[in-house]
C-alpha cells in the first residue's frame, strides 16, 4: 500500500558557513512552491565548533526552531539517531574526514564540491559508502536546476547536431591583495585557489554537454591539458585553464577556465555546434537565462532564429539537489542517476591532472589518501 504522505528526510548540517546558510534556507522552502509533493525536508541538527555558534545559526537561518538540536561538535551530529543524512559544507580539505566519519556512523552524505582534496580520497569514500550501503553524492547543485535540465534537452534533441567546442569560465574578483592569507581562497591548507573552489562549475557544463551527450557514449576525455598561474601571495592558483578532448566517439573539445582575480565573462558558457550555439548567462553556478541560436545552414554562423529562455523559482536553487538526495534515499539508491559517482570521479581525476601539470602541490598532511 502506497502512503500519500511525503517522505521526510531529516538532515544534519555540518559547518555554519555561508554555503550551509544557503542550503538550510532552501531546505525550509515549502516544496509545493516548486511542484514537489512526494518528499520534504527537516533540519534535525546543526554542528559547529561550539553549541553557541550552532544555536546562533539556527536562530538566524531556521527561525530559532526549538526542534533543531545545536551541537558543539560534528561527532554529535553523526551520532544523532534523528538524523538520516549529513550535509557537509566545510572547506574542501576537511571533506574526506568529515564524510568518512559520517559514513562510519551510518549516515548518508551530501558533500560539497570539490568533494575531496584528490581523487584517491574520493575513491576511498565511495568504497566505504558502497560497503555500508549508504548514499553519497557530490553537491553539484547546478546539475539539478530547471535551466540545466532545459539546456540538456536542447543539446540532445538533435537540431543543433553534435557539440564541437565548449567554452566555460567561472571567475570572481576576491580582491586577494586585501584579504587575509588565511581566507579560504588563498590558504593552500584549505585547498585554496581557483581550481578546487571555482573549477567544478566550468566542469559541470563540460560534463553535461560533452560527457553526457549520447554521441559520447559515456567516454572519458582522451586528453587533458592544464595550465596554472600561481599568486606569489600564498602559491595557490590565481588563474587556471584546462582543455578536455573527447575523441572516442565525438570530436569535441571543452576549453575551461577559472580565476580569483577577475569578474566573470558574459556569456559564461558557450556551447558551439555546426548548426548553432547555446549561450548561458552568468552566474554559471545558478544561471537563470540561456539563449539558443540557430544558423541558416551548417557552419555558416549566420543566425536566423534566436530563442531566449528564462527561469524563476522561490529559493536559491539549492533545494533541487536536496530533493534528489531525498528521493534516492527513499528509493534505496546509493548514488544519483543524474549526478553519479562516475562524474564526481571524473572531476577529481581532471583536477589532479591539472594540478600535476601546473605543479600545484597541496601542503604536506592536507591529503589523507594517495
Amino acid at each position: 500500500m502506497t502512503s500519500n504522505q511525503p517522505f521526510v528526510l531529516r538532515w544534519g548540517i555540518i559547518s555554519t558557513g555561508k554555503i550551509a546558510e544557503a542550503f538550510v534556507k532552501d531546505l525550509l522552502v515549502d516544496p509545493k512552491t516548486r511542484n514537489v509533493e512526494d518528499i520534504s525536508h527537516k533540519v534535525a541538527a546543526v554542528g559547529s565548533r561550539s553549541v553557541q555558534k550552532a544555536q546562533a545559526f539556527i536562530d538566524a537561518y531556521a527561525a530559532g526552531d526549538k526542534n533543531i538540536k545545536a551541537y558543539g561538535s560534528y561527532a554529535e551530529v553523526y551520532a544523532d539517531k534523528d538524523v538520516d543524512a549529513i550535509y557537509i559544507g566545510t572547506p574542501h580539505t576537511h571533506h574526506y574526514e568529515n564524510a568518512r566519519d559520517a559514513l562510519l556512523a551510518g549516515k548518508h552524505v551530501l558533500c560539497e564540491k570539490a568533494t575531496t582534496s584528490n581523487a584517491a580520497e574520493l575513491r576511498a569514500l565511495l568504497k566505504l559508502a558502497k560497503e555500508r550501503n549508504l548514499f553519497f553524492m557530490e553537491a553539484m547543485w547546478t546539475r539539478f536546476q530547471p535551466l540545466t535540465k532545459a539546456v540538456k534537452e536542447v543539446a540532445e534533441e538533435g537540431t543543433l547536431g553534435d557539440p564541437v567546442v565548449l567554452h566555460a569560465d567561472l571567475s570572481g574578483d576576491f580582491d586577494i591583495e586585501n584579504i587575509p592569507k588565511t581566507h579560504r581562497i588563498l590558504d593552500p591548507h584549505l585547498g585554496g585557489g581557483a581550481l578546487l573552489d571555482l573549477g567544478p562549475y566550468p566542469m559541470i557544463w563540460a560534463v553535461l554537454a560533452l560527457y553526457e551527450h549520447p554521441s559520447n557514449k559515456k567516454n572519458r576525455p582522451t586528453q587533458i591539458t592544464g595550465s596554472i598561474l600561481k599568486t606569489p601571495l600564498t602559491g595557490v592558483d590565481s588563474s587556471t585553464s584546462f582543455t578536455l578532448n573527447f575523441t572516442e566517439t565525438l570530436r569535441a573539445q571543452a576549453i575551461l577556465s577559472c580565476s580569483i582575480t577577475l569578474p566573470p565573462p558574459s556569456p559564461g558558457v558557450t556551447i558551439r555546434y555546426r548548426n548553432g550555439n547555446i549561450l548561458i548567462q552568468p552566474p554559471i553556478y545558478c544561471p537563470k537565462t540561456f539563449i539558443v541560436q540557430y544558423f541558416d545552414k551548417p557552419g555558416s554562423g549566420f543566425v536566423v532564429k534566436e530563442e531566449k529562455r528564462s527561469f524563476k523559482y522561490i529559493g536559491g536553487g539549492w533545494h533541487y539537489e536536496a530533493d534528489e538526495v531525498a528521493r534516492c534515499i527513499r528509493d534505496g539508491k546509493v548514488e544519483s542517476d543524474t549526478w553519479g559517482h562516475d562524474k564526481s570521479l571524473l572531476l577529481m581525476d581532471v583536477f589532479d591532472e591539472v594540478r600535476k601539470q601546473g605543479d600545484y602541490k597541496l601542503p604536506e598532511g592536507v591529503e589523507k589518501v594517495f
